[in-house]
């Protein structure tokens, strides 16, 4: 049974019947090709995927909203950014990747895709704290 919310792709050619996307999909496509832009970090998520990965389970689609009105399909996706990178550069890269990947992929295009920053993460750093001699201090004791 189909559901309601599923997108159609127009196809007056087959004669067979219709193929219908679930929304879903389209989001674990957006994911995947945001995703693979240098700079980017991570998607946001919520609760439910964090828990989700805890247990082994990758959600590709976490961080994107598909939203389907008057026959215009637009996208939002929320990305974390490493630190030192060009933000208005990375998100055109975005926002022409997932364009390309969507009409290679399904034939769909989109009229609108809305990218937020929703924070940038600096680069790990090292620990000055040496563990076998704990209380040294800088100025005072040599090491």
């Amino acid at each position: 049974m189909a559901e309601d919310n599923n997108i159609i792709l127009a196809d007056d050619q087959s004669a067979s019947g219709s193929i219908e996307i679930a929304p879903e999909v389209l989001e674990v496509i957006v994911g995947i090709a945001a995703t693979q832009i240098d700079g980017v970090y991570s998607m946001r998520g919520s609760l439910a995927t964090s828990l989700n990965e805890l247990f082994g389970r990758k959600s590709r689609g976490k961080g994107v909203k598909i939203d389907q009105s008057a026959g215009q399909l637009s996208t939002d996706i929320y990305v974390f950014l490493n630190y030192g990178v060009s933000v208005p550069k990375v998100a055109l890269e975005i926002q022409e990747k997932v364009k390309q990947q969507l009409l290679f992929m399904t034939g769909l295009k989109l009229t609108t895709v809305n990218v937020y920053v929703q924070g940038v993460v600096p680069a790990k750093q090292t620990s000055a704290v040496d563990p076998n001699n704990l209380f040294a201090e800088e100025n005072g004791e040599q090491k």
